[in-house]
């Protein structure tokens, strides 16, 4: 396993020959709060991690034990100038932009804290894995504000508008098992496991065809909101991008001839 630190605040270590990647928050004296130094490097490590062709899979992790992320950084916030904040806010939205944007895979490893922007990273991955310590939630208005990492429009593609603007406007915490029901995260597992279990499904897609993981979380991404025959047309679209690559062909000869597929990856 390698490891490359992004800034002060972010660590990536390279698993399964370098295609699992995962993009550790590391600021732990503030629960992971999210500065502009530490948005910086988020956004730089995923530029770096979607210019890498040998990255199948990205697992978002915290080496902080009681908290994921807890969200922005208020004290900076609080020193800010209107001028100072209008400047920063693209450099905050490229944080989490840069998750959302990534054409691999992408799985949150939650444990402790996921609140705020701290759970809009969350929301910004494919899939969300928790452990039974997580609490998630938007509380942005009750500090006079509101989700602006991408909450109010990615938390109503997973659990409804009616359920989303529930949790949003009563700006409420909450816990694993309820997370779990409500749709907030979509595994579930014992205290302490949330990374290895992220780690273990990140294993498993790396092993599928990364031209075909790739074409298939385009179409999954492209077709949301769409009506049914034109989300037909986006993945039709996927289909011809791998239909003649080399990982369909070395796919089928391997189903035929009974073993394991080397991917060309083309």
């Amino acid at each position: 396993m390698s490891e490359e630190r992004f800034g002060e605040f972010v660590l990536v270590r390279r698993h399964e020959d370098g295609h699992v990647a995962e993009l550790a928050l590391d600021r732990p004296k503030a629960m992971n709060a999210v500065s502009s130094g530490m948005a910086r490097a988020i956004a730089g490590a995923c530029t770096a991690l979607g210019e890498d062709r040998d990255v199948r899979v990205v697992v978002l992790t915290s080496t902080h034990e009681r908290a994921f992320c807890v969200g922005a950084d208020l004290k900076e916030r609080n020193s800010l100038s209107d001028a100072e904040l209008l400047r920063q806010r693209p450099v905050s939205r490229a944080a989490y932009t840069g998750v959302l944007e990534l054409s691999v895979p992408v799985i949150a490893a939650v444990h402790g804290y996921a609140l705020g922007g701290g759970f809009e990273l969350a929301l910004s991955c494919d899939v969300i894995v928790a452990d039974r310590t997580a609490v998630v939630g938007l509380p942005e208005v009750s500090v006079g504000v509101l989700p602006g990492g991408g909450g109010t429009q990615l938390l109503p593609r997973r659990v409804g508008a009616a359920r989303a603007a529930e949790l949003v406007f009563t700006a409420r915490r909450v816990e694993a098992a309820e997370a779990r029901e409500l749709g907030l995260v979509d595994v579930l597992v014992d205290e302490g496991r949330d990374r290895e279990e992220a780690l273990a499904m990140a294993a498993r897609i790396a092993g599928n065809s990364p031209v075909g993981v790739r074409a298939a979380k385009r179409a999954l991404r492209l077709g949301q909101g769409l009506d049914l025959r034109a989300g037909l047309e986006v993945e039709d679209a996927a289909w011809r991008t791998v239909a003649f690559s080399g990982d369909r062909a070395e796919g089928v000869a391997a189903f035929n001839e009974k073993r394991k597929p080397q991917w060309p990856g083309e």
